[in-house]
Order: structure tokens, then C-alpha cells, then sequence
């Protein structure tokens, strides 16, 4: 047995938001849809009515009928994910710029992103660059 809807009831300020987010321009069309779904639930029509009349899943309905229901406005956004975890940390970070205080090898007269990289050994040439591009380091007006 499925479970009952969550029932709406939405306060001025908050149809005041969502209308205004249906006519906003900017504003994401994923929003614009989770508006939707909450003005249709808060004027009574069913899960299913929705679904038809926004041409979606139920399941996407209930899902965001019941997210309002808990956390209001605040529920309509995207939840956190955490993503891929990083690869190097600010141990790295401080390797990368403790290497460019030290002479470049034999042979060479300043550092470049591919040397620093070959002199860690376990950093890419990419991530010495990002490193240099945060701390606004170039390694063209350095000399040694």
C-alpha cells in the first residue's frame, strides 16, 4: 500500500517565491518544475493528476511533494553529494612550492610545471599547475 501524499499548504510568502520562480527567466527549469509540483499540490490535485499534467514520473512528484513537506523552501534545492574524493591534499600543495624554493636540476635555469612534477615523482604536471594558478605563482618571471 502506497503512502498518502503529503498534504500542502503553503503560506503567502512562500506562493509568493514559487510564483516567482515559474516567472523568473533565470530561474533553472529544475526548480521551475519543483514550483510547479508544490503550487499543484498545494491547490489539492493528487500525486497522479500532477504527473499527468506536468508530463512526468509520479515517483518524481512524490519525491518533491514530500521534500516540501519536511524542509518547505529549503527542500526545493539540490542536496549535497560528495563527489570524487581529492586526490592530493595540502601536504601536496606545500611540496609542490617548498620544490620551487630549491634550484631547478643541472642543466636548467628555472623550474617549469613538467620539472616539478618529474622532481615529486607522484604529482601530475596538471596539479603542479593548479597550485601555481591559486597562489598566482608564474614561472616564467621567476629566476633563480
Amino acid at each position: 500500500m502506497s503512502r498518502p501524499a503529503a498534504i500542502i499548504k503553503l503560506t503567502d510568502e512562500e506562493e509568493r517565491t514559487l510564483k516567482q520562480y515559474l516567472r523568473a527567466g533565470t530561474t533553472e527549469q529544475r526548480l521551475v518544475e519543483r514550483a510547479r509540483v508544490v503550487l499543484l499540490a498545494s491547490q489539492g490535485l493528487s500525486t497522479g493528476q500532477i504527473a499527468e499534467t506536468l508530463h512526468t514520473r509520479a515517483a518524481r512528484v512524490s519525491k518533491w511533494r514530500q521534500r516540501f513537506a519536511k524542509e518547505r523552501l529549503a527542500g526545493l534545492g539540490d542536496a549535497f553529494r560528495s563527489g570524487k574524493p581529492r586526490r592530493y591534499d595540502e601536504a601536496t600543495e606545500r611540496r609542490i612550492l617548498t620544490q620551487l624554493d630549491e634550484p631547478p636540476p643541472t642543466g636548467y635555469a628555472t623550474w617549469t610545471g613538467t620539472l616539478l612534477a618529474e622532481a615529486l615523482g607522484d604529482v601530475t604536471d596538471d596539479q603542479v599547475w593548479r597550485v601555481l594558478r591559486v597562489h598566482g605563482i608564474s614561472l616564467r618571471r621567476r629566476r633563480s
